[in-house]
């Protein structure tokens, strides 16, 4: 039987828009996203629904006849972004390319088509699927019409129409009559929503019977309504009516699907620079035999400009797995290993937290198209089944130890830092570690992607992986791994092995192409050793004092909630932001009020710090989601997290996430731990040494502004951190044209901002309101401060002009920020990107000198203070851990090797804090 596919081209168009990261473009800057997904529904299509015939229908230009009938029909909707407006030549060019009938006619909507063609193939019996997120559509659900959201991969017929609305297609419009349509600016009747509609439409039958019953109605308002605007709701349901006679011109059976224009394709494609599409074409006869391309749009991301090209990129061919679970094969195995040049390996557990992780099987793999697996802890399916053949994990281990502790046998894997803590947990120390993939791809674009090697595999091989909810299941259905079967297990390990020796080799290649390999090899590989070791090592957590505060928080809490209600006047969920809103702007009447979209009052921090200065309730409201949030996230959560083992908290340090280069931690979060509030300062007395160690805190001072110094080389700022001057108050003299002697306080901390604020990019508006001034009088500050400082201004106009010629700009010891907003049409995205190319360099320059100083002291620590060992890093902070004998020369050793890590025009400048628990090493 036929099956006509008819696609809702400006739903998809728009979704895929809004869907995909908006900062996905090609080399030359110009956007990508809403093109990227479009191409991969179409794939998705074309693969998952398998049409016989198949029609894009588009919306035209200009209004259509619903706008004679309604002028005000959609006239509330903004122009199209030029972000969106700038593809769409390309998303027709692509519709055209897979030979696709796009259809588009002068006075009627792309829905107007759908309805035409659904309803004469129904006629000659034909299976018909809409693709579309439109409710008006679902009309013409039926027995041989259904409709597909291809994101979620959900299907509607008639049952699923119901489920959602309450009523069946032949009603909906009827339903979209009454409650109206905002998207559309269909008016409906007041206070009648779509749950009401079908109370309605249940008692009365349809629009027509709901009309000529309202007299009855017992709720005034709703009477009174319905019987108001009840021409507004017959003029409502024409509106959504669906046009089933449009002059199409087109017969059915010219639909038909015909291939595509494979060259045309690989032409756009390649214009794109979308790589893993051009790779589906390469390596497939047909693309609609391609993999399904509805992947979470967080693994669609498009290659830099330096790895543009489509080399290597060939789907990764059929894979040998070997199956170790015998003496023999083990033997097999280590021979393998032994004359290796390079082993990729991966371990599968029952954990992430590597303090708890039990080792279930590891993967080797030395050659490309094969792997093995060495299983060692799956466990029977049930109780009544056999324990599944593998060898006993005392002797792998036994076998393995010499290869995996030997530093001349290389080794490469994804995320090694995870792998050599789960091995050091069964007694291996994992040693010759020369590559980790997951930082190759990191350096070579940061960011780009989470760095799960599935994301990193997509993009560089063109390969979809197994996914762990393939093996293991979803949800609440999901098996640990040592309940996965061999047989599952295999393939899903040993993919894992052999994709990270391809990817491990490739991205080498690239780096060393383009003479970045350095910064895998000097800075980040080290450095994912010195945070295996932080991992392992963890921070001692103080639980009775963290106990003493979260009762202490409580207590707090409910004391404000009290003053809240007092202050207001009655009771209400003060975590409702809509009764909070109704509170504050209505029933209080406070001016300045703004509503959402969804046009509930707004009620964030930004709204309540406004209003706080001026009313007593927000500011109470304020303090009262500080302390919940302190309590929630902190006082009782960490004590939670200690390992029963160690007694510790072990957070996860994040290596390749962040855009900077900078670090950050997870599972907990350490490093958001509030400082400025006394209440978060708290915190940190919960953070302490062991009995008969110290904690010690070195802090870069300044850092971000002596970086400015060092690159933009201005004598004035060079000269006052060379001299150890006070920056902020000889920033403050400058911008107040007064002698330093005479400088206040009050100057002084306004300097501060100033001299902040430019490192941000901040602009004379944001500047005027952190510091609570004119505009006029923050222009003049920046003006001064540029007066003074001459060359910084310089130095960020020469960095925006670079950052536009190459689309990133680079920090200090070659890290790469991507910049691809840089060029934007959107002014809010371009200006953002602006801001960015401006601190990058400084903020991910005092990262990379962070790394170095972490490599030299992890090293310094180890030869001469083995006891001692760094166990915090909070951004430009160091927190290391040392018997209270060594407290002196360690101290020194850690300002040492911070003040020497990276030799600049300024100094460095490390400030040291001693203490039995974190706050107190501050305030010393």
């Amino acid at each position: 039987m036929p099956h006509l596919v008819l696609i809702d081209g400006p739903n998809y168009v728009f979704r895929a828009f809004h869907a995909v990261r908006h900062n996905l473009t090609n080399s030359k800057g110009e956007p990508t996203n809403a093109v990227f997904g479009y191409v991969q529904m179409l794939k998705s299509v074309l693969k998952d629904l398998n049409p016989t015939h198949v029609a894009v229908a588009f919306d035209p230009k200009g209004g259509t006849f619903r706008n004679e009938m309604y002028k005000e029909y959609k006239a509330h909707r903004p122009p199209m972004p030029e972000d969106l407006a700038a593809q769409w030549p390309w998303i027709l060019d692509i519709t055209d390319a897979f030979r696709l009938n796009r259809i588009c006619i002068d006075n009627y909507e792309a829905d107007d088509v759908i309805a035409t063609l659904a309803k004469q193939a129904e006629a000659k019996g034909w299976d018909v699927t809409i693709v579309s997120t439109d409710k008006d559509l679902m009309q013409l659900v039926s027995d041989h019409v259904w409709m597909r959201d291809t994101m979620k991969g959900i299907d509607y017929g008639i049952d699923e129409v119901k489920e959602k609305w309450g009523v069946g297609p032949d009603r909906i419009q009827d339903l979209l009559a009454l409650a109206g349509d905002s998207a559309d600016n269909i008016p409906g009747v007041p206070g009648i929503g779509p749950k009401t509609a079908v109370q309605l439409l249940e008692a009365y039958g349809d629009l027509e019977g709901v009309l000529s019953s309202a007299p009855e109605i017992k709720q005034n308002k709703r009477r009174e309504n319905l019987i108001e605007f009840a021409d507004d709701a017959r003029l409502s349901y024409r509106l959504v009516a669906l046009e089933e006679q449009a002059p199409v011109g087109l017969k059915l059976e010219e639909l038909a699907v015909d291939g595509m224009d494979r060259e045309h394709l690989k032409a756009l494609f390649t214009r794109l620079e979308f790589r893993r599409f051009l790779a589906d074409l390469d390596g497939a006869a047909e693309l609609t035999q391609t993999t399904s391309a509805a992947m979470t749009q967080k693994h669609a991301a498009e290659p830099s400009p330096a790895a543009a090209d489509v080399k290597n990129t060939a789907p990764v061919a059929p894979r040998r797995d070997i199956l170790v679970d015998d003496s023999a094969k083990l033997s097999d195995l280590l021979n393998a290993l032994n004359g290796a040049e390079l082993i990729a390996m991966d371990t599968e557990t029952t954990s992430l937290a590597t303090h708890s992780a039990e080792l279930v099987g590891l993967s080797f793999a030395v050659r490309a198209a094969e792997a093995w697996y060495v299983p060692v802890g799956h466990r029977a399916a049930d109780l009544l089944a056999s324990t599944p053949k593998q060898l006993p994990l005392p002797e792998v281990l036994a076998a393995l130890k010499p290869i995996l502790e030997d530093k001349s046998k290389a080794k490469c894997g994804h995320n090694l830092k995870y792998d050599a803590q789960v091995l050091r947990r069964a007694g291996i120390e994992l040693a010759g570690i020369t590559a980790d993939s997951m930082l190759l791809a990191y350096c070579l674009y940061p960011a780009k992607y989470p760095p799960r090697l599935d994301a990193v595999a997509e993009d560089y091989l063109g390969h979809n992986c197994i996914s762990y909810e393939e093996v293991a299941g979803k949800g609440a259905k999901q098996i640990c791994f040592d309940q996965v079967s061999i047989e599952q297990a295999l393939p899903y390990a040993c993919e894992d092995a052999e994709i990270a020796f391809r990817l491990t080799g490739l991205l080498r290649d690239r780096l060393e192409a383009e003479n970045r390999l350095s910064r895998h090899d000097g800075i980040e590989l080290p450095l994912s050793r010195v945070l295996a070791d932080m991992e392992w090592k963890g921070t001692r957590i103080d639980a009775e004092k963290l106990a003493e505060l979260s009762s202490r928080f409580g207590d707090r809490i409910r004391e404000l909630e009290s003053a809240i209600h007092a202050a207001a006047g009655e009771e209400f969920n003060i975590q409702s932001p809509k009764q909070l809103g109704t509170l504050l702007f209505e029933q209080l009447a406070i001016p300045g009020g703004k509503k959402t979209k969804s046009g509930q009052w707004a009620t964030g921090q930004e709204v309540l710090e406004g209003l706080a200065e001026e009313h007593e309730v927000p500011r109470l409201i304020l303090e009262v989601r500080q302390l919940s949030k302190l309590k929630s996230t902190y006082t009782d959560a960490l004590p939670k997290l200690i390992h029963p083992a160690s007694g510790r908290v072990h957070t996860s340090f994040n290596q390749a996430i962040t855009t900077t280069g900078r670090l950050s931690s997870t599972d907990p979060n350490l490093q958001n731990i509030p400082i400025r509030s006394a209440e978060g300062r708290e915190i940190r007395k919960a953070f302490v040494a062991e009995p008969g160690n110290t904690l010690i805190a070195a802090d870069y001072s300044q850092i971000e502004l002596r970086l400015m110094a060092h690159f933009s080389g201005d004598t004035a700022l060079c000269s006052a951190f060379a001299h150890n001057a006070d920056i902020h108050a000889a920033t403050a003299a400058a911008v107040n044209d007064i002698d330093l002697a005479d400088v206040t306080g009050e100057m002084r901390r306004r300097a501060k901002i100033i001299n902040f604020g430019i490192l941000y990019g901040m602009s004379a508006f944001g500047l005027a309101k952190q510091l609570g001034v004119g505009r006029g009088e923050a222009a003049e500050f920046i003006n001064a401060y540029f007066d003074r400082y001459p060359a910084v201004r310089g130095f960020m106009d020469e960095t925006l002009e670079k950052a536009r010629q190459q689309g990133f700009i680079e920090t200090l010891l070659g890290h790469r920020v991507m910049l691809p907003e840089i060029s934007s049409k959107n002014g809010m995205r371009r200006a953002y990107a602006e801001r960015t190319a401006i601190n990058a360099p400084l903020q991910g320059s005092a990262a990379d000198i962070i790394k170095v100083a972490m490599i030299d002291l992890h090293h310094r620590l180890k030869s001469e203070s083995p006891e001692s060992a760094i166990t915090l890093q909070v951004h430009d902070e160091l927190v290391v851990e040392a018997p209270h004998q060594q407290v002196e020369s360690v101290s020194a050793i850690v300002r040492e090797t911070m003040e020497s890590a990276v030799k600049l025009h300024v100094p460095l400048t490390v400030d040291i804090g001693i203490g039995s628990s974190w706050f107190e090493a501050h305030r010393l």
